[in-house]
């Protein structure tokens, strides 16, 4: 047996698991799983020098193809800089197979070069660690190899799905002989995992339908999560039958139907306290992940529900309203479906849930108008550019969302109903502005659809090596809302109270984008004025043979001002 053929029937158990994506760092002590990689031919390979940028990257190229992607890199400091990615892949349920090299346990702490404890270096952000032997001499060390493999496979994909770290120690030599071919055992044993969610029984349904009737104020609440047109038409006959609004901001991708509440984040900050009491519901329904609105947690923390049931197919559930009391182990889909219908409702009960409804769609009416007034005479901002984007998106693209006010900004303007294509990703597990770029480079490199990047200058300028290597990114367009140095600490409450703003939170700061397009022969858009921001669109829009960066450059106080005039509007609307 070849001396490091366990390490190339990993690549090969992968393969036969349907893990076609491979994202490499490269380094000297991950050689053997490297090239257990790069030479398998069912496994898609690329590589990235940056391990941080690498991390999200791969995060992208999961989440876009809703499958594994296999991460590597060597040992000591690199494994590290994985950590942020990890973290959000975690809490996003996005699956990965982190492989990291490492010394041989007897030369840790021993002031070997590159050499750090990597044994649980990702702690509770990935579902499990395994560390598999340095030396195969025995049966039993392959066949640890082969079904440690195997449950990291099957536990990355089981709900919630998320990263799995398998720590590799390596002697050398690390390298195969110059004409040394390696050989893929095409019989490594597979171990299968079946994932079957609990679903509802005929029992199980007539109980729910029974208590679903005896609530007249109920409120379905979606958390983050990707576009599925099954769900959501599922979701929308719920709420006709049962008279219940469905809630759901930007990251939803409830979009596409016409009952959904977009805009509770803005009503809920504006509205006085008796409107608030109106809208408290008495059932509180909730699936998928986290949403953005603090307006809206804060609203159902204070206004609990008598009853919240959290829909989601195993597993324990997060109190986020504090008001949980029930955990529903199915698919939402199954649950939605199953109780889509008004059996058992009396007329009078039916009409008292409709009258419930009709106040939360009067209150999305309300900030509909004053929303429209504002934008008739809206001055220079980022708040105005990234509504004119928005509006004139494909109906069919990816839309990504770099955290702080991006995607802040796209969830006040929300997407049209008749953007029935259009799906919207953000890093909002961790919710760190570190790889929100590298992320989208990572959808874009595994899908042909446009796609589209809002990000500020802090996000964009921090993960800047998103764009450091040598693949063409022709579906990618970037547009940067340049402030110099972020408007986040001036609007939040707090950080403006302070005089330690300037200095301590606000980055001040000289870059520009047109730099970075000049050194990787990019397309460069630039927008300073009103009066650019139409032409620019229209050929930010056009997808040809490069990467397209559209910087929109303005000041702070532009946008602060910008900002607290269309808060001011919603508030108007309510008489204050």
């Amino acid at each position: 047996m070849p001396r490091f053929q366990p390490i190339y029937d990993i690549a090969q158990l992968c393969a036969q698991k349907g893990i076609t994506q491979a994202v490499l760092c490269p380094g000297s002590r991950c050689a053997p799983i490297t090239i257990a990689f790069a030479r398998h031919d069912e496994i898609t390979v690329r590589t990235f020098s940056d391990e941080r940028s690498a991390a999200f990257i791969a995060s992208g190229i999961a989440h876009q193809t809703q499958s594994p992607t296999i991460l590597v890199c060597t040992s000591g400091s690199a494994a590290f800089n994985f950590a942020p990615a990890i973290a959000e892949a975690f809490f996003q349920e996005i699956p990965l197979l982190v492989f990291t090299a490492d010394r041989p346990k007897e030369w840790i702490d021993q002031l070997d070069g590159q050499t750090i404890r990597q044994n649980n270096i990702f702690g509770s952000h990935v579902k499990k660690t395994f560390t598999v032997p340095e030396d195969y001499d025995h049966p039993d060390a392959v066949w640890f190899i082969h079904r440690a493999v195997n449950e990291a496979i099957n536990l990355a994909q089981e709900f919630p799905r998320g990263p799995v770290h398998i720590n590799i120690p390596f002697r050398e030599p690390l390298y195969p002989a110059k004409d040394e071919k390696i050989k893929f055992n095409k019989n490594v044993k597979e171990i299968k995992a079946n994932a079957i969610a609990g679903e509802l029984t005929e029992g199980d349904i007539n109980e729910l339908h029974e208590r679903l009737n005896r609530f007249s104020k109920i409120v379905i609440l979606a958390g983050q999560n990707d576009f599925d047109d099954e769900l959501a038409k599922s979701v929308e006959k719920f709420s006709n039958s049962n008279h219940a609004p469905v809630v759901g901001d930007i990251l939803s991708n409830l979009h596409s139907k016409q009952n959904v509440i977009r805009y509770a984040d803005s009503f809920l900050g504006a509205c006085p306290e008796d409107v608030k009491a109106s809208l408290q519901p008495e059932l509180l329904v909730t699936f998928c992940k986290s949403i953005i609105s603090k307006n809206t947690k804060l609203f159902l923390r204070k206004y609990k529900p008598k009853e919240h049931w959290h829909i989601q197919p195993n597993g324990p559930a997060a109190d986020t309203f504090q008001s949980l009391t029930e955990i529903i182990h199915c698919q939402p889909k199954s649950f939605f479906k199953a109780l889509n219908s008004s059996k058992g409702q009396k007329k009078f009960e039916s009409q008292k849930k409709e009258n419930f409804k009709l106040i939360w769609e009067a209150e999305e009416h309300r900030i509909v108008r004053s929303m429209n007034d504002h934008f008739k005479n809206a001055s220079f901002s980022e708040l105005l550019i990234v509504k004119e984007f928005i509006s004139q998106l494909p109906a069919r693209c990816n839309l990504h969302l770099a955290n702080s006010m991006a995607v802040r900004y796209a969830n006040l303007i929300g997407v049209e109903a008749t953007k029935k294509g259009l799906h919207v990703y953000a890093n909002r597990g961790a919710s760190g502005i570190d790889g929100c770029t590298s992320t989208a480079v990572g959808h874009a490199l595994s899908n042909a659809t446009p796609n589209f990047l809002i990000t500020g200058d802090m996000a964009f300028f921090y993960d800047r090596n998103a764009f450091w290597h040598n693949y063409a990114l022709p579906n990618l367009h970037v547009l940067v809302l340049n402030n110099h140095g972020g408007i986040i600490f001036n609007v939040i409450d707090g950080p403006g109270n302070v005089a330690e703003l300037k200095e301590f939170f606000v980055t001040d700061q000289k870059l520009s984008a047109r730099h970075l397009c000049s050194e990787l022969n990019y397309d460069y858009l630039h927008v300073d004025s009103e009066k650019k921001i139409r032409n620019s669109l229209k050929d930010f829009l056009v997808f040809d043979s490069k990467t397209k960066i559209l910087e929109f450059e303005s000041t702070q106080e532009e946008n602060k001002e910008a900002y607290q005039k269309f808060k001011q509007k919603i508030k108007e609307g309510y008489g204050t």
